[in-house]
């Protein structure tokens, strides 16, 4: 695709730290739920600061979707998106991405790292295909997790969260361990869906191989 300029018709914060943009869709846009884009704003000095952002829409729908975390202590892109407004516009770029679904299994996301699964696990409830599929979500608090009730709906029991920085009596306390891993992954034998900031995917990638997961098994993104 060549670079396009969208306008955002929506804008609105999913947490205290999370945006969820919804821009109109070019006609010749064409992805892969997991797959991901270079935004621009565009706005003066901001056309060529380009961040990827993972499409969390379908690609069937009408509109495109970004759901983005934020760092207003940052002088960066995150943080001039917080300013931006309806009728604003942003630039997309090239289509990439590794994560792509290869069959039923655990997905674990950590933190923002859950952006490329949202469009995978919309597009396997579309398709009656959610059921055997495990999302383990890693934060650092309960208000940290990201569309809790989306993906609560979604997937049910096959939704487990663990918290490293607050215990409740609702959800896991802790880092994602060997342990925990056996305890709730689909299959040991089954394909594993990883994504997060990088101390957490090698954490998460020690633990799997300590398991002896096959490596042509997991699948990563890099955060």
């Amino acid at each position: 695709m060549k670079t396009q300029i969208v306008t955002i018709k929506s804008i609105s914060q999913t947490t205290h730290d999370v945006l969820c943009i919804t821009t109109e869709k070019p006609k010749e846009l064409q992805f892969k739920p997991g797959q991901a884009t270079e935004v621009f704003i565009n706005k003066p000095g901001w056309e060529t600061k380009g961040r990827p952002f993972t499409f969390t829409c379908l690609p069937s729908d009408d509109d495109v979707e970004f759901i983005i975390k934020t760092y207003p202590d940052h002088s960066g892109v995150t943080n001039k998106l917080l300013k931006l407004q309806t009728g604003d516009e942003l630039i997309l770029n090239d289509i990439f991405g590794a994560i792509a679904y290869k069959g039923e299994g655990t997905f674990i996301a950590g933190g923002a790292g859950i952006t490329p699964f949202i469009s995978i696990l919309r597009d396997l409830k579309s398709k009656n295909k959610l059921e055997k599929n495990t999302l383990i979500f890693a934060n650092k608090t309960s208000k940290d997790i990201i569309l809790e009730d989306e993906l609560q709906d979604m997937l049910g029991n096959n939704f487990i969260n663990i918290l490293s920085e607050e215990k409740t009596e609702q959800y896991a306390h802790g880092f994602v361990t060997k342990e925990f891993l056996k305890k709730n992954a689909v299959s040991l034998n089954s394909h594993f869906y990883v994504c997060g900031p990088p101390p957490m995917m090698d954490a998460v990638n020690e633990q799997l191989s300590a398991l002896n997961v096959d490596s042509d098994k997991i699948i990563t993104e890099a955060f």
